[in-house]
């Protein structure tokens, strides 16, 4: 292969295109080359890096793959889409609604919220915290995105060192799917906006992760005098909920059982603290790790379709963020229960 071929393999690697989409001659048509989200998403942060938006890309298509394989089962094992209306204006009735329409309990973390609502025919992914393609970069102020379609909508969240983290993101995700119909990405500073939208999407995710029932349980008179204390005081709340100290402040500002200045020194001290984060890990349950950034249904699909021989096992090694036969076949035998 000459320098120019190599050359531009590596352009088209970087976005996310064959080597051929570089040689057509005809000008590019971009509401053909992009999907509407995509553009929508790309128009919210014109910043977004290659890798980011090949990644946005990369999802479309997975998702495209899941509805592909859904119509060829039997729809009853898979959950449909069903939109839900909700009032757009109301983020505090809306999430009353939602919270019974995902079934919810008392007692949550991120794996119970996600399935709740996947159960509700929308995909949930996370990203791998393995560097690859399913990676957001630790250094990306990213943390999530949702794309909105009728059939088949995605959340996608960032992975991170804590839980709680993820479940807002993921409520915050799912807000605009439900308030607002639409497509969004979002940053660390959209996740405390005041303004907007995102505002909205913060009150329905503070308010479906934290009902006012459940505010009801926490008694002022046992709250510390100093912010450094608040998340010791708060932890018993915050392991049931599945939700982080600040998230359970910031409901109790807006209920008007916290101060301002209480809240902004709880935030201060947060910012100062330093948390180490866990490097490295082990790749030994390398076949578990598609249900972990696709979720349980997006797999079941890919194994059931194998199963009922829809597809190869080479497709479906491909489906499954490549993953090599052998670790398929432990993969089929977990779901399995083998």
């Amino acid at each position: 292969m000459d320098l120019i071929s190599i050359a531009l393999s590596k352009v088209a690697a970087y976005f996310g295109r064959g080597v051929l989409f570089f040689l057509e001659p005809s000008p590019v048509n971009e509401e053909v080359v992009h999907s509407s989200a995509f553009r929508t998403l790309t128009n919210q942060k014109p910043e977004l890096s290659g890798k980011m938006k090949a990644l946005i890309e990369r999802v479309e298509r997975q998702r495209d793959v899941y509805v592909s394989l859904r119509e060829d089962l039997d729809d009853a094992v898979l959950p449909v889409f069903r939109p839900f209306e909700v009032p757009n204006n109301d983020p505090k009735e809306a999430a009353r609604l939602v919270r019974a329409w995902l079934d919810l309990t008392d007692v949550n973390n991120f794996e119970s919220y996600r399935h709740a609502v996947e159960k509700r025919g929308i995909l949930v992914f996370r990203s791998n915290g393995y560097g690859g393609k399913w990676q957001i970069a630790k250094d990306s102020p990213i943390l999530g995105f949702s794309i909105f379609d009728a059939v088949c909508p995605v959340i996608v969240v960032k992975k991170q060192p804590w839980e709680p983290q993820q479940c807002f993101t993921l409520m915050h995700e799912l807000g605009h799917l439900l308030l607002h119909c639409e497509s969004s990405i979002d940053d660390e500073g959209d996740m405390t906006s005041y303004e907007g939208r995102e505002q909205e999407a913060n009150a329905f995710a503070g308010h479906l992760l934290v009902p006012d029932e459940l505010l009801a349980r926490i008694a002022d008179n046992t709250r510390p005098r100093e912010a450094a204390d608040f998340d010791n005081w708060l932890q018993p709340w915050r392991r049931l909920w599945g939700v982080s100290g600040e998230v359970i402040l910031r409901r109790l500002l807006d209920a008007g059982r916290l101060s301002r200045r209480q809240y902004a020194a709880y935030r201060q001290w947060r910012a100062e603290q330093h948390f180490e984060q866990e490097e490295g890990g082990t790749r030994m349950y390398r076949h578990r790790e598609p249900r972990h950034i696709f979720g349980d249904y997006y797999v079941r699909a890919v194994l059931d379709s194998l199963s009922a021989k829809n597809i190869s096992l080479a497709r479906a090694s491909s489906y499954l963020d490549g993953l090599k036969i052998n670790d398929l076949h432990m993969l089929e035998r977990f779901y399995a229960g083998v």
